[in-house]
């Protein structure tokens, strides 16, 4: 939810830029300054609302078949479809928030000017994926924004359908713990 709150920040953000290109653009006379700022600004609305719907339409899916693995992005414009099959496919790692890379303006002992906090926003709002396997071809991210839990019932999921044909890597032996239901029959 708070990732769409930042999308809805930036969209409001580039609507006010374009606002204020198209205001200083009036009133329309021959000058060519005056309809490259006007035809600047309506890019401008445009490219704004195509990536604000793009991104709050986003979803994912993923489909276990017997010998693939098929992960489809659909976001209101567009749909990608990628097919893997599960002997080309390497071990599923959680990678979580990777480390963010530090700006090169930023201060050693504070960010006074706010450029670190701004790369690292960036960084969290471009960010391909929270689970990744290894191909023949390189990494494939999915599953961005999954947090550990619902990435734990996933795998879960996955061994359920697919068995010993996922591999895991070596941090999933610390994230899926045996879980112990207290039975309350006993009472």
């Amino acid at each position: 939810m708070r990732i769409k709150a930042l999308y809805l920040i930036e969209f409001i953000f580039t609507i006010g830029m374009a606002t204020i290109f198209l205001m200083q653009s009036f009133p329309l006379h021959k000058a060519f300054v005056h309809w490259a700022a006007c035809i600047g600004a309506s890019g401008l609305y445009l490219f704004a609302s195509y990536r604000f719907l793009a991104r709050v339409f986003f979803t994912e899916r993923l489909l276990l078949e017997n010998h693939s693995l098929t992960i489809i992005k659909k976001t209101i414009f567009s749909q990608k479809v990628r097919r893997y099959e599960w002997k080309n496919i390497g071990a599923l790692h959680y990678e979580g928030k990777g480390q963010k890379t530090d700006h090169p303006l930023k201060g050693s002992s504070f960010d006074y000017f706010g450029f670190d906090t701004q790369e690292h926003l960036i960084q969290s709002l471009h960010h391909d994926g929270n689970m990744y396997f290894d191909t023949p071809n390189g990494r494939v991210y999915f599953a961005s924004g999954v947090y550990s839990w619902n990435a734990e019932e996933m795998v879960q999921m996955m061994k359920l359908f697919i068995g010993s044909v996922l591999k895991l890597g070596p941090e999933w032996k610390e994230m899926l713990q045996e879980q112990e239901f207290d039975d309350a029959s006993g009472i």
